[in-house]
């Protein structure tokens, strides 16, 4: 549904989006991730046919953004990270005037509204103020006015942003039921563990131009490194020394890269292997024999956001 080819723009000396090419299939919801500064909105904009890209080519739908943009507005649905609305307007109105303006029938204009209200969870707020409405309800609004033409590809920059813990929960269990009713979905987002609930595939983008593409899983298996492993000791009067000498002992052992106690927990170790070491017991036997009683015992896989520091540098535009 979407591919971009060498996609390049540029403003003034920097270049904002650096010989980008990535591809996002039908059904998909794309996870795309970067810094701020990393060229994601820029890319969002060309593709929304809002910015026109000096090099490089993209398409949405097989529609190029250079000489098809009303087709592609017609089947695309932007949400910017930071949403213009009309305060005087209540729910129901500002959703109206988006609907004339994408020339829905008026026989069918009701029930469409009706829709999207039922849909993002917003029917109880139809004749409220948007002035009035929460960060979390503005989203969701956010969410109603792009479906309004029911458009294939959605493009939703910083969805989450700014949100409580609820309404990103709701937030994410919206979007996936878009992606269930078949819609392409290009995510971006700052919230990494949101996005690993929920995408099928991510992008990482780092100074304009493109680090990594493909799964999540495939992202965990490329920075895959040594296994970590955080020991809770029991509480204890002396717990400060009795990590110090568990954790000496264990850094003794060849398998163990490192092992130190948490700076701010002291009944905490965290344990690093050496890279190809999986075996567990060896450490729980090296607590015991070093006077250690364990309370908790946990091995730390690869996250997401283990995944963004390791393919990226930190860099910014």
């Amino acid at each position: 549904m979407i591919e971009i080819k060498g996609l390049t723009k540029r403003f003034g000396a920097l270049t904002a989006v650096d010989d980008l090419s990535l591809s996002i299939g039908a059904g998909e919801i794309f996870g795309f991730i970067g810094p701020n500064g990393a060229g994601k909105s820029t890319t969002m904009k060309i593709l929304a046919c809002l910015l026109k890209p000096d090099a490089g080519e993209a398409s949405v739908a097989g529609c190029d953004v250079r000489r098809h943009g009303d087709r592609i507005r017609r089947l695309l649905g932007y949400m910017p990270d930071f949403i213009g609305y009309y305060d005087d307007l209540t729910v129901d109105e500002y959703l109206q005037f988006f609907a004339a303006a994408f020339r829905l029938p008026r026989k069918t204009r009701r029930a469409t509204i009706d829709g999207v209200l039922e849909l993002t969870d917003l029917t109880d707020k139809r004749d409220a103020m948007v002035a009035s409405l929460s960060r979390g309800m503005s989203q969701r609004l956010g969410v109603a006015r792009v479906l309004i033409h029911d458009p294939k590809v959605l493009l939703l920059d910083e969805p989450a942003s700014g949100l409580d813990p609820r309404a990103r929960i709701e937030m994410r269990e919206l979007l996936s039921e878009l992606a269930r009713m078949g819609k392409t979905l290009m995510v971006s987002s700052h919230i990494l563990s949101e996005l690993a609930e929920m995408c099928s595939s991510i992008g990482i983008i780092e100074k304009g131009r493109l680090v990594y593409a493909g799964s999540i899983d495939e992202a965990y298996q490329r920075v895959k490194g040594a296994e970590r492993i955080v020991v809770r000791l029991e509480r204890a009067d002396d717990i400060d020394l009795v990590a110090t000498v568990v954790a000496g002992k264990l850094a003794e052992d060849a398998r163990v890269a490192s092992a130190k106690p948490d700076a701010d927990n002291p009944s905490l170790i965290r344990v690093e292997l050496e890279p190809g070491e999986h075996g567990h017991h060896f450490l729980i036997e090296g607590v015991v024999a070093a006077g250690g009683r364990i309370a908790a015992f946990e091995p730390k896989g690869v996250n997401l956001e283990d995944a963004f520091l390791r393919l990226t540098k930190g860099a910014v535009q």
